[in-house]
């Protein structure tokens, strides 16, 4: 279908690659493209709706888009109320989503609905929808604390048709596919983060030796070089958990608690990094002028988009048998 036919490592080393583009807005709009919108088409459907979606995507022709979260429904997948009844040989679909990457530009969405009654982890499926249909409306792109340069959207669906050869895979399977199209997401999020907290770290060491306090440059006092070392500390370990995760993908292994802990712990040291190092920067790091408070705004999202933080410790906690599993 166009692509390179490499193995799920070459993805993880190209978003490490796109780090060094100083915003998180454009890695995370390629990341929608290549790994979260595109890996249950790829992997579970047919060879038409490839032709038809997954090909122009890999291309670059067109621009995918995600349609998980609802205003009601973020990180709490199974609570989607969307619906998509089939009537003959379509699906009329009714609606909403909300803070949908690329949504104002995109020419398809992987949208997951409710295609029946059942239980809500057997009663939806993924559809590939075409965003130029009748009935679709783009009702605001959102204004964001950080990602500005992503168009984030809200979008309603009234009485949209689309054909029912347009499901992935199979119907009612659709909680499951975006359950392991999440961990493809989520080691994205992870590999992405790498290159900006370093270059942070090391931008900060930088202004810490001309940047003059009391006398002497402030990378001179002990509890500054010393925090540095820390932080730099846990970026390699991120990347070592990064590295083992996907090793054992790549071998056939289910790897959804180890990329719920990288999740979690990127998102935490998305935090906790910006916010030491800003701190270092003084009134400098206040303003619009350095990359610090940038990053301060735009990996701030990494705790919340793609599963929040409090989501990932559910789900490792079940995984160490800590809670029951539904």
């Amino acid at each position: 279908y166009g692509g390179m036919g490499l193995d799920f490592s070459y993805r993880m080393a190209v978003a490490e690659e796109l780090g060094r583009i100083r915003c998180g807005a454009i890695p995370m709009a390629v990341g929608v493209q290549v790994g979260m919108a595109t890996p249950a088409l790829t992997r579970f459907g047919s060879d038409e709706l490839k032709k038809e979606f997954l090909a122009p995507t890999i291309a670059g022709d067109c621009v995918a888009c995600l349609g998980i979260s609802e205003a009601g429904a973020g990180s709490d997948v199974a609570s989607i109320k969307t619906t998509a009844v089939r009537k003959g040989d379509e699906y009329i679909i009714n609606g909403g989503k909300m803070w949908i990457t690329s949504g104002c530009q995109a020419d398809w969405m992987c949208l997951l609905a409710n295609t029946s009654e059942g239980p809500p982890h057997r009663n939806k499926s993924l559809i590939c929808l075409p965003m130029n249909l009748p009935g679709i409306h783009i009702a605001k792109k959102i204004d964001k604390l950080g990602m500005r340069s992503s168009d984030t959207a809200q979008i309603f669906f009234e009485d949209v048709r689309v054909p029912s050869k347009n499901v992935i895979g199979e119907e009612g399977k659709g909680f499951t596919y975006q359950m392991l199209q999440f961990q493809e997401e989520r080691l994205w999020a992870v590999a992405s983060a790498l290159v900006p907290l370093e270059t942070i770290i090391q931008e900060t060491i930088e202004y810490g030796r001309q940047r003059q306090a009391f006398g002497q440059p402030v990378l001179h006092n002990q509890a500054m070089h010393f925090r540095l070392a820390e932080l730099a500390t846990e970026v390699e370990l991120l990347r070592s958990l990064l590295h083992r995760t996907v090793d054992l993908y790549l071998e056939g292994n289910d790897v959804t608690k180890f990329a719920s802990m990288g999740k979690l712990k990127a998102g935490r040291l998305c935090r906790e990094v910006t916010d030491s190092c800003l701190q270092f920067w003084g009134g400098m790091g206040f303003t619009n002028e350095v990359l610090v408070s940038r990053y301060y705004r735009d990996m701030r999202l990494l705790s919340i988009g793609g599963g929040a933080d409090e989501i990932m410790l559910s789900i490792i906690c079940k995984h160490m048998e800590i809670l029951p599993s539904k």
